[in-house]
């Protein structure tokens, strides 16, 4: 499925704040969270629909990569670079996409963040 093309009707591509029944080993590959906030609601994940990642490189990022490693970081990732998709259902029936993008957003912010990317059911 290329994610670049699908039409998001509510789009949303807000920050929330996720939780974890059982904390992710590793912070940069997350699983599909239990439960997230969103404008101050809390909702609680039941099932995990559909999942996937992009470790595409955009703008002067796309360009600082030498060629012998960029097949690798197409697979794997690089520092800084990707996100994980995650589309689910919600025990308030109700459908989202969500993503964790790991690119800093400054210096000392390596963390990483989830968003809200878009409602799903209409």
């Amino acid at each position: 499925m290329d994610t670049k093309k699908i039409p998001y009707k509510n789009f949303i591509d807000e920050k929330i704040e996720v939780g974890f029944d059982i904390p992710p080993l590793y912070s940069k590959e997350p699983p599909c969270p239990d439960t997230f906030v969103w404008r101050e609601k809390e909702f609680h994940i039941s099932a995990l629909l559909f999942t996937w990642r992009d470790f595409e490189r955009y703008g002067r990022m796309e360009r600082n990569m030498q060629t012998e490693h960029d097949a690798r970081a197409r697979l794997k990732g690089s520092w800084g670079v990707g996100r994980f998709h995650f589309q689910v259902n919600t025990k308030e029936d109700r459908q989202f996409e969500l993503y964790f993008d790991r690119s800093p957003l400054k210096a000392g912010d390596r963390n990483g963040h989830w968003f809200l990317l878009a409602k799903l059911d209409f």
